[in-house]
């Protein structure tokens, strides 16, 4: 028997938090305060989760009279004034922890405010804004401020110590709550002590969401669990829980409409399970496993689109371009997303065409070409931003991604 090549040496410390997976797991909500000698908790979300009585109802019973108040103020812009602003209601409440419910944009809000929580800092925002335009990202404090996740969506950037907010220019219009003068500065962050002290998965609150949001999102955690085989820093903890998502989450994502119903509980329990596991290798203290996908996903952001579309639309030509000049792990996907090996197939086109059918069953756009917030030619504005980003840098061993190629992909997904 062929053992293929020898495993390399490797150091894994997770830093994950306590999570607790299943229906009714909100209901743990007050002990994990506890566990973290927390009395006051604020909700950190946005205005549509808030007002979502069927999602909020039963994170107010379980936080009971340890809930404080609620901050609804986070938008996908992710402006920087929102941690501000939330910290202010952490004071003004005397908030000692952080629930932060919905999909990523509020949990990188929540993260921000803890980085930034200091009770003995007197910077403002225009001090903030000063030292990350300096130093390139957001500063982080060393005082403890709890975060609980509770996440509602399927982007998978809940297990996570990474994250960013923005600190928007006067001629930005990408922000709902206008600019500030200067130029439009992003403050990514990352630091262990920002990894949520718990997550909450619980299926029952995903069924509160509409199906439309859910699929939006579904991409781009579907596509972590693809591209944490085959990065450059992946090892057998890494890919352990990387691959067991992605069995779960192929047959189940294309049934997300009826999940999303409530009609099929055991799709759901199954998509949010594999969202979980495609995640975990990534919380570690160790190098970055996200790579190309990611990478033109960020292009695509910077144009407006929408994080889950850009990558149902770029995963596809993206992965033809990565094996078509490395091996990219494409046998140990194609065995994990049951393609190519067990249809016969090349193992390279078994692993696109099951994503293609992850893609096709949660209706998201083919092309860029059907991206209402794009046109052709703000795609040499998409391949600036990607041939920049430091995520290529994960990539496969190999692959170092041009200019020119990172142009011609763009153009094969037009």
């Amino acid at each position: 028997m062929d053992f293929g090549p020898p495993i390399d040496p490797f150091e894994y410390e997770s830093v994950a938090g306590r999570i607790a997976f299943g229906r009714g797991a909100v209901a743990n909500l007050r002990s994990m305060l506890a566990e973290h000698d927390a009395e006051r908790a604020l909700v950190i979300c946005g205005s549509n989760v808030g007002a979502n009585a069927n999602t909020m109802s039963p994170i107010a019973e379980s936080l009971g009279d340890a809930l404080a108040g609620t901050f609804d103020g986070t938008t996908a812009a992710k402006h920087a004034r929102e941690a501000f602003d939330g910290l202010d209601t952490v004071r003004e409440i005397e908030a000692d922890a952080l629930v932060a419910v919905g999909g990523g944009s509020s949990l990188d809000v929540a993260r921000a405010m803890c980085a930034l929580y200091d009770e003995e800092s007197d910077d403002d925002y225009d001090d903030v804004r000063a030292r990350v335009v300096e130093a390139g990202a957001l500063p982080v404090g060393d005082a403890s401020l709890p975060v609980l996740a509770v996440p509602t969506t399927l982007a998978g950037a809940d297990l996570s110590t990474v994250g960013s907010v923005t600190f928007y220019g006067s001629n930005s219009d990408a922000s709902s709550n206008g600019g500030d003068g200067g130029e439009t500065v992003t403050a990514g962050y990352g630091d262990p002590a920002l990894m949520p002290d718990g997550l909450v998965y619980d299926p029952d609150l995903f069924e509160t969401v509409p199906v439309g949001v859910l699929a939006g999102s579904a991409m781009n955690g579907f596509d972590k669990g693809i591209e944490l085989p085959y990065s450059r820093h992946a090892n057998p903890l890494t890919d352990a829980p990387a691959l067991r998502g992605l069995s779960l989450l192929a047959p189940a994502l294309p049934r997300l409409d009826e999940a999303a119903a409530g009609e099929e509980p055991a799709v759901m329990d199954r998509i949010v399970a594999g969202i979980v596991c495609v995640q975990h290798g990534r919380a570690t203290r160790g190098n970055g496993l996200l790579s190309v996908i990611h990478a033109f996903g960020h292009g695509l952001r910077a144009e407006g689109v929408q994080q889950g579309v850009a990558h149902a639309v770029m995963a596809p030509p993206v992965l033809d371009y990565l094996f078509d000049r490395v091996d990219g792990r494409r046998e140990v996907l194609a065995a994990a997303l049951d393609a190519g090996a067990v249809s016969g197939d090349d193992p390279a086109t078994g692993v696109v065409s099951a994503v293609e059918e992850v893609r096709d069953g949660l209706n998201l756009p083919a092309r860029l070409r059907d991206v209402d917030e794009l046109e052709r030619e703000n795609l040499s504005g998409v391949a600036g931003v990607v041939v920049n980003d430091s995520f290529l840098a994960n990539g496969p061993q190999g692959l170092d991604p041009t200019r020119e190629e990172i142009d011609e992909v763009l153009d094969a997904a037009w």
